[in-house]
């Protein structure tokens, strides 16, 4: 049986649970079996934002994640990623944006939060805005990360972009084409590091 155990986090107002519709639409577009849990904190506040995605070919038995079996943790920032570290599997990966969401008064020294990503054997940690800025849209850092993730995820990349193109297309060509282009940034990133 093949399957991916994701963990989504962030901050409510960065697309965590928009990335899992996406992932959702893919997942059911390749015949695969989903099941998710979502935690949406007081996301309208800046609370922490969360959704466990579980897909496989075979059958799933709990929409959550239990502890050490994740295979990946995709994250909006940087301290929410940590949030979720001991579910993630030995051969997991930790994927996040650099660039912190600072919405509490106490927020971890980066240079600190930084450092115990990048022990981490397997991260990925890319700065998500300005690859979206730089595809055309400020507001698609989420489906960057989303490319990003998507060489480690049980599905096609075409089947992302059919998934876009069906969640966004009622807002017009413009942002399916600006979310478009974030995704395949997002995965140039995550495949030049394989170089």
């Amino acid at each position: 049986m093949r399957k991916t155990d994701i963990i989504l986090a962030g901050v409510g107002g960065q697309g965590i649970l928009s990335v899992a519709t996406i992932i959702g639409h893919a997942a059911v577009a390749s015949g695969l079996n989903l099941k998710q849990a979502e935690t949406h904190g007081m996301s309208q506040r800046g609370g922490d934002v969360q959704s466990h995605l579980r897909l496989s070919d075979g059958e799933i038995a709990s929409d959550l994640i239990p502890m050490g079996r994740c295979d990946i943790i995709l994250s909006g920032e940087p301290m929410e990623s940590l949030r979720y570290l001991p579910y993630l599997n030995k051969e997991g990966y930790l994927i996040t944006s650099s660039e912190p969401f600072k919405n509490i008064p106490n927020y971890p020294n980066i240079e600190e939060v930084m450092a115990r990503i990048e022990a981490y054997p397997r991260h990925i940690v890319l700065d998500a805005d300005k690859l979206a800025k730089e595809a055309g849209s400020a507001r698609a850092a989420n489906v960057v990360m989303l490319g990003a993730a998507s060489p480690y995820i049980m599905i096609d990349f075409s089947k992302f972009e059919e998934g876009i193109e069906a969640i966004f297309g009622r807002k017009g060509a413009d942002v399916v084409e600006a979310n478009l282009k974030a995704l395949r940034a997002g995965r140039a990133f995550a495949d030049s590091l394989k170089k």
